[in-house]
């Protein structure tokens, strides 16, 4: 990094943030304010949920308050989901949900992965339709990444943790 254009400087009273240096990608726009970060950040977790979270819920004794749905086509579904989920691909969302779902029970989105915005499209279609819904962020491929078990058409399956995504040898990733 090129440090000819940083300057270093106390805190004034008028500005406590630093001045990036105009070659900083990261800092080119300032973060928001601490109140404005709280309000996004908030916002993001009312939102989405965390593939562990999803699994530790799921794998509690008793009702984990939620539903969970797998968004993705018969052929998708059958390669793999998560075990429990109930199948309704968002294509049948609008005419589907409502015999299937109470709109008193949350519902927990999920699509192939973090490349996909399928779980996305089918929290919106279901929120339209009056659904409290969560997105699980990671979908499918994260689910199956971090070592969880998961039904195939041919049964059960299990794959290692990925120590890219989940801690191989611990219960949590603590965060």
């Amino acid at each position: 990094m090129n440090n000819a254009n940083v300057q270093l400087s106390a805190p004034s009273a008028v500005s406590a943030a630093p001045v990036a240096p105009a070659d900083n990608a990261v800092l080119s726009v300032p973060p928001a304010s601490p109140a404005a970060a709280a309000v996004y950040f908030g916002a993001s977790l009312a939102f989405h949920a965390d593939v562990s979270d999803v699994a530790s819920a799921l794998a509690a004794d008793g009702d984990p308050g939620f539903v969970v749905i797998d968004t993705r086509s018969t052929a998708s579904w059958d390669q793999g989901h998560v075990p429990g989920a109930l199948h309704l691909p968002t294509a049948l969302i609008a005419e589907q949900a409502e015999a299937l779902l109470d709109t008193s029970v949350p519902v927990v989105t999920y699509c192939w992965g973090p490349g996909c915005n399928g779980a996305t499209r089918a929290a919106l279609a279901l929120a339209q339709l009056g659904f409290q819904v969560k997105e699980m962020l990671g979908g499918f491929e994260y689910w199956a990444r971090e070592g969880f078990e998961f039904e195939t058409w041919e049964g059960r399956e299990q794959r290692d943790p990925d120590a890219l995504t989940a801690p191989v040898d611990a219960e949590d990733c603590g965060c």
